[in-house]
């Protein structure tokens, strides 16, 4: 271990004392039972602990900061800095944001044995503190004029009325706690005062998202260009031509709307992709009936793509090859999601699926979002991460994890998977271009909205006009092909996290660019296999130093492994 991994250990061993729902989440079970200071207080000593550590990084031998690790942790580190300094931890507001994080770690927790049901009942002890926390730093927020935009205020409490039980149904804690099957009383009544008071928290954040913060929060959506550079560090690592982007993201639109008529006409000839969209929503040979049906299928096809992939396109090690499939509780995303597995591989990566009241699942476009969360997108890269941990420094593990290194990557692995033959059926090769054009067009509608440009001229959706919520919904619903109340879930998270949604398209866009890279590089010697194996041995680094990492592979290199 070199000196900087060790001061890397001796990070995540203090930021795990720091931010235990987010280590927990990171798969160390033994914070399982405990929530984050959400504090400012809390804040403050996680970017003290930030800035102490580059200065020790920054003290060490020269050749040791050169390293993959190292490098990593320095951008990363200065990324947390800067985001303090800038005041955005005090606005951090969106429907992916603390308030979610906390409820999310529930769903992590193990509810098995009766010491399990313990640690929950003494966990929803907790949760009024860390809300008191989070209700704290908006606050002062509030009171230094940091504001996040009225609309994830309302947001976020719609979604806290929900989890806390205020809107239909029993809300999540008390949903959690009629899961316990025991015969001790005693555990019983803690679980049921537990989930009282964790419910009433969160009914408290919704009072004061509705009442204190929104009606002083500005009604401007978008955090504009300094902030969105910001941003766009924390989740590509890497800057970006802004302008440029936006233009790709309106060239990427039209390739694939170009493949997506050509592949329709196929399907429902001469009714243009909504009669093919059509006629596959309705073909109930093409569809799975029930949410537990649903669910059961979802698990097939995850067995059987590792069972394809594992020893031909990839070599995926016995504890990666579990992955669970699961329906995701009621208030949360519309979107499908992954957790990585705990660091011993005891709890599963696990994908997450939001049935948003549906019971009927066409299964035209659920394909490619399977190959997208489970297998070879975020399942093999990220549980293939935590199984080489011992290997890496912890900022090349998820402790790093750079959003566009882990969407890219996903992004890339759907292309892959077309790429390998695995589309072959015109209605799963649909579903792959439609999840790329709804990608696409998150790049242009997140800097659209954030930098408040016009819709470029020539486009014959609004051309000239500004970007708006509405017309942003609009155009993700002609785009994605999803419903308005999918869209419209999409387009406040877009708002609420600037540059997330851009990471998956131009993520991609770097994937793509480093293999071209090591491909014209190495010329016949290049391997795919091999590329992909030494990929992802580099675990999670910024976009730019992945893009250096990988474009500058050579011949020699193909057999190996990057050193650290």
């Amino acid at each position: 271990m070199t000196q900087v991994d060790q001061i890397a250990l001796e990070y995540q061993q203090s930021l795990a004392m720091l931010d235990p729902v987010g280590a927990f989440t990171r798969g160390d079970l033994s914070r399982a039972g405990e929530l984050t200071d959400l504090s400012p207080d809390g804040e403050r000593v996680r970017a003290d602990l930030a800035r102490t550590t580059i200065r020790r990084v920054l003290a060490t031998a020269a050749e040791e900061r050169a390293g993959v690790g190292a490098q990593a942790m320095l951008e990363r580190l200065a990324v947390v800095c800067d985001n303090f300094d800038q005041d955005e931890w005090m606005r951090d507001l969106s429907v992916f944001g603390a308030q979610s994080q906390i409820r999310g770690s529930f769903d992590l927790m193990a509810r098995t044995e009766e010491c399990d049901w313990d640690l929950i009942a003494h966990k929803l002890t907790l949760v009024p503190r860390a809300v008191e926390g989070l209700i704290a730093t908006l606050a002062e927020g509030l009171a230094r004029r940091r504001f996040a935009a009225r609309r994830q205020a309302l947001a976020c409490a719609a979604q806290t009325r929900v989890w806390g039980g205020g809107g239909p149904g029993p809300g999540f804690f008390t949903t959690l706690v009629m899961g316990y099957r025991g015969a001790d009383t005693k555990l019983a009544h803690a679980l049921e005062e537990g989930a009282g008071s964790a419910a009433q928290a969160y009914l408290e954040l919704t009072r004061f998202l509705e009442w204190d913060y929104a009606p002083s929060a500005p009604a401007r959506d978008g955090v504009g260009r300094e902030r969105y550079h910001l941003a766009l560090r924390r989740h590509l690592g890497m800057e970006l031509d802004l302008e440029e982007a936006y233009s790709f993201g309106w060239s990427e639109l039209a390739r694939l709307a170009a493949e997506m008529e050509s592949v329709a006409d196929r399907i429902a000839p001469g009714q243009g992709v909504p009669g093919a969209v059509s006629a596959l929503e309705q073909d109930p040979e093409l569809a799975i009936e029930g949410e537990d049906n649903f669910r059961a299928w979802s698990q097939d096809f995850l067995d059987a793509t590792v069972a394809a992939l594992d020893g031909t396109h990839f070599d995926i090690p016995d504890p990666v090859k579990r992955v669970e499939a699961m329906i995701a509780p009621p208030g949360g995303s519309p979107a499908m999601y992954y957790t990585p597995p705990s660091s011993d591989f005891t709890r599963p990566g696990r994908t997450w699926y939001p049935t948003l009241g549906r019971t009927r699942f066409p299964l035209w476009n659920e394909v490619s979002t399977a190959y997208h969360e489970g297998v070879p997108g975020h399942h093999l890269q990220l549980a293939q991460t935590c199984y080489l941990a011992q290997d890496l420094n912890p900022f090349q593990t998820l402790i790093g994890g750079v959003a566009g290194h882990i969407e890219g990557w996903a992004l890339y692995a759907e292309r892959l998977m077309d790429e390998l033959g695995f589309l072959e059926r015109d209605d799963y090769r649909l579903g792959m271009l439609a999840s790329q054009a709804m990608r696409a067009a998150r790049v242009v509608v997140d800097i659209g909205l954030h930098l408040d440009l016009p819709i470029t001229r020539g486009q014959r959706f609004h051309p000239g006009e500004r970007w708006s919520w509405e017309l942003a919904v609009e155009f993700m619903m002609e785009n994605s092909r999803r419903s308005r109340t999918f869209c419209a879930g999409e387009v406040d998270r877009y708002l609420g996290l600037p540059a997330q949604a851009v990471c998956y398209k131009l993520g991609e866009r770097v994937w793509l660019q480093a293999r071209d890279r090591a491909r014209n590089r190495c010329g016949a010697a290049f391997d795919l296999k091999a590329f992909h194996r030494i990929a992802l041995d580099l675990g999670c680094v910024g976009l730019g130093q992945l893009l250096s990492e990988l474009g500058g592979l050579e011949p020699a290199d193909m057999p190996g492994r990057p050193s650290r």
